[in-house]
């Protein structure tokens, strides 16, 4: 899924690295080194993502999004800074970013952030268009919070429709179970990635014939899960 990100570092070392990874994925990325140039590029760009340092000069990454945001921009935005406080934290998640790093990071958790922050934009965007997301048999319609299986009605609670609707957005897609958890409970670091294994049981119970044995939310071993259509495995091997 290509995406324009801009990237507000005023580290043109950070910046340049930054700048790379995004592009090795695929993405168009604008690179600017202070807050006023970052607020004018999310109003004429319109970006899918920023990617926001908290210290920079003349106008620092806390303001630009305060700024933006009353302004009634929903640009994804991803804060990084040096300061690890909780009220750092929470100061730029009450104010509107989406997710928050601390320096040093790793580019490759960096990245993983960045691809959950396109697809819950992506999911939101679905919503807002009504779109329906079906995998085979299995619907799940986001604007309606409704999920179906062969038209039968399925309940699912809150984390339950969250984690199948990520699924659903990019089926046949492997997620690890760090990747699930960052989608299920977002800023909570404390919380056991044996929660998406427990979730991915009482959705088997819900959405498979047959749960011991299942066909649709499919375990890849030592990795994580992926959802599938099982129809698409059932006219490959028909083929051969």
């Amino acid at each position: 899924m290509c995406a324009h990100v801009i990237v507000a570092e005023d580290d043109a070392k950070q910046a340049e690295l930054i700048r790379r990874y995004l592009e090795r994925e695929g993405h168009a990325v604008t690179v600017v080194s202070d807050g006023l140039a970052a607020l004018e590029q999310a109003r004429q760009g319109s970006p899918d993502l920023l990617v926001l340092d908290v210290m920079m000069p003349r106008a620092d990454g806390l303001d630009v999004v305060r700024i933006l945001r009353a302004e009634g921009r929903e640009t994804a935005v991803l804060m990084l800074t040096a300061r690890a406080t909780e009220d750092d934290l929470l100061l730029g998640l009450d104010l509107g970013a989406d997710d928050y790093m601390t320096k040093p990071y790793s580019p490759r958790e960096l990245m993983a952030r960045v691809r959950t922050l396109l697809r819950r934009t992506r999911r939101d965007a679905d919503r807002e268009n009504g779109h329906v997301l079906a995998v085979g048999a299995l619907a799940v319609d986001p604007l309606r919070h409704e999920v179906a299986v062969d038209g039968v009605g399925v309940e699912c609670t809150p984390g339950e429709f969250r984690l199948l609707s990520t699924m659903a957005a990019e089926p046949d897609r492997v997620f690890t179970r760090e990747q699930l958890l960052a989608e299920l409970h977002g800023f909570d670091r404390y919380i056991s990635s044996r929660t998406v294994d427990v979730h991915i049981m009482n959705l088997r119970k819900k959405i498979e014939p047959a749960p011991r044995r299942p066909v649709r939310l499919l375990t890849v071993f030592g990795v994580g899960y992926k959802l599938t259509d099982p129809r698409k495995g059932s006219a490959r091997a028909a083929s051969l």
